[in-house]
C-alpha cells in the first residue's frame, strides 16, 4: 500500500461507514471567532447616528480631561485618540517609541492568554507600513474583553447589537421616509374641465414632491354623481409616522445606547435639569470612565516602568462639592471634639478606621 492509500476512502470496503468529526470550541474556533469579529468590525451598529457620535465625543472629552501624573508619553491628544477608539472597536494599540505611536491593525502571539509579540500596522501618507514589536514595546488597552479571547476588547456596540441594530434601522428608516415620501403632497378635487385646461391645473402647482400631487376630476372622484362638489376634500398623501410609534421606538433606542456607553438617558431629555447633569456627570466620570482609565494606568505603569496615575473624576468635577464641604467641616468639629476630650493617638485612629476616614497608605 502505497503512502498516499492511507488518505483514500475505499468505497468498496466502506460504503456504509459515515465519517465524523468532532468539532468543539477550542483554540482554532476562539481565533476564527475574534478575527471574524475583527473584520465585521461594528459595521451597520449605528456607528454614524448621532446618538453613538455623541456618546463618543463625551468618552473622547471626559479621558482627555484627564489628569496623568507618572509620564510625559500620554498627552491630551493620545487620550482623546485612546477614548475614540475604545468607545468605538473597544481597543486601542500604540507602539513605545520617543513617543507613542498609534497602530490601525495588529496581530497578537500570546502564552497564557497573555500577548507575547505584536505585528502592527503603522499609519503613514500613501501606505501604511509593517513592523514588528515586543509585547513590551507596546501599550494595547483594551476593555470587554472576554475569557475565551482576553488579550482583545469589544466595544460597547458589538455588546448590545441588537438595540444598535434598531437604532440604525430606525434613523435609516425615517431618513428614506423624509427623502422619498410625498410630504405635504395631496390629491386635490376640481370640478371637471377640458383636457388642456386640467394639464394647465396641473401644471401651475409648484413644489410638488416626487410628481406625487395630483389633480383628481369631481367626476371621477364621485362616480359621477348628482351633487359631485359636496363632501369632497383635499386627500393627505403624507405618510402617519405617529401610527408607527417610531418616536418612541426611536427615544428606547437612543435610551438604550446611552445606557451601554454608561451615560444616563436623563442627561438628553429635553427638559432635564441641573442637578440631574451634574447626577449623569458623576456617574459617567466614576463608574464608567475612572475604571477605564485606572486599567490605562496600570498598562502604562506595566510597560513604562513608572507608576502612572491617569483622575478622570478630579478634573470634570465629578463629585458634590458642597457634600464634601460638609463633610470637611463635620470631619474638623470632630477632630476639635476628639481633642477637647482627649481622644488622640492610636484610639483616634481606630476611631477614624471604623469610619472609613483612616489613610491607606496609598
Amino acid at each position: 500500500m502505497g503512502f498516499m492509500d492511507l488518505f483514500r476512502r475505499r468505497t468498496s470496503e466502506r460504503a456504509d461507514i459515515s465519517e465524523t468529526r468532532a468539532v468543539a470550541t477550542g483554540y482554532t474556533a476562539a481565533v476564527m471567532a475574534a478575527r471574524e469579529s475583527w473584520i465585521s468590525g461594528a459595521s451597520g451598529l449605528a456607528e454614524l447616528t448621532a446618538a453613538v457620535q455623541t456618546c463618543v465625543s463625551l468618552w473622547e472629552s471626559g479621558l482627555s480631561l484627564a489628569d496623568v501624573t507618572g509620564t510625559d508619553m500620554i498627552d491630551r491628544r493620545t487620550m482623546a485618540m485612546t477614548a475614540r477608539a475604545l468607545a468605538l472597536r473597544g481597543e486601542a494599540v500604540f507602539l513605545i517609541r520617543d513617543r507613542l505611536i498609534p497602530a490601525t491593525d495588529w496581530d497578537v502571539t500570546t502564552r497564557n492568554g497573555i500577548p507575547r509579540a505584536y505585528r502592527l500596522g503603522i499609519p503613514e501618507i500613501g501606505g501604511g507600513r509593517r513592523e514588528t514589536a515586543l509585547a513590551q514595546e507596546v501599550l494595547h488597552f483594551r476593555i470587554g474583553c472576554d475569557t475565551a479571547a482576553p488579550w482583545t476588547g469589544t466595544g460597547p456596540l458589538r455588546r448590545a447589537p441588537l438595540s444598535a441594530q434598531l437604532l440604525h434601522e430606525l434613523e435609516t428608516a425615517l431618513r428614506d421616509v423624509f427623502r422619498d415620501a410625498p410630504l405635504g403632497s395631496q390629491i386635490i378635487p376640481v370640478p371637471e374641465g377640458s383636457a388642456d385646461d386640467m394639464a394647465a391645473l396641473r401644471a401651475g402647482f409648484r413644489g410638488r414632491r416626487g410628481q406625487a400631487l395630483v389633480i383628481e376630476g369631481v367626476a371621477q372622484a364621485t362616480a359621477a354623481g348628482m351633487n359631485p362638489n359636496i363632501g369632497q376634500h383635499p386627500d393627505q398623501l403624507s405618510p402617519h409616522l405617529d401610527k408607527t410609534l417610531a418616536d418612541k421606538l426611536l427615544t428606547d433606542a437612543k435610551g438604550a445606547i446611552y445606557g451601554v456607553f454608561g451615560i444616563l438617558p436623563g442627561l438628553m431629555n429635553p427638559d432635564t435639569t441641573g442637578p440631574m447633569v451634574r447626577e449623569a456627570q458623576r456617574h459617567l466620570a466614576q463608574l464608567i470612565l475612572q475604571p477605564i482609565a485606572g486599567q490605562m494606568a496600570e498598562e502604562v505603569s506595566e510597560k513604562l516602568g513608572e507608576t502612572v496615575q491617569i483622575d478622570v473624576v478630579r478634573p470634570m468635577q465629578a463629585f458634590d462639592a458642597g457634600g464634601k464641604a460638609r463633610a470637611l467641616a463635620t470631619m474638623v468639629a470632630a477632630l476639635a471634639q476628639a481633642k477637647e476630650a482627649g481622644i488622640e493617638g492610636a484610639t483616634l485612629q481606630d476611631a477614624l478606621a471604623f469610619i472609613d476616614w483612616a489613610d491607606d497608605g496609598k
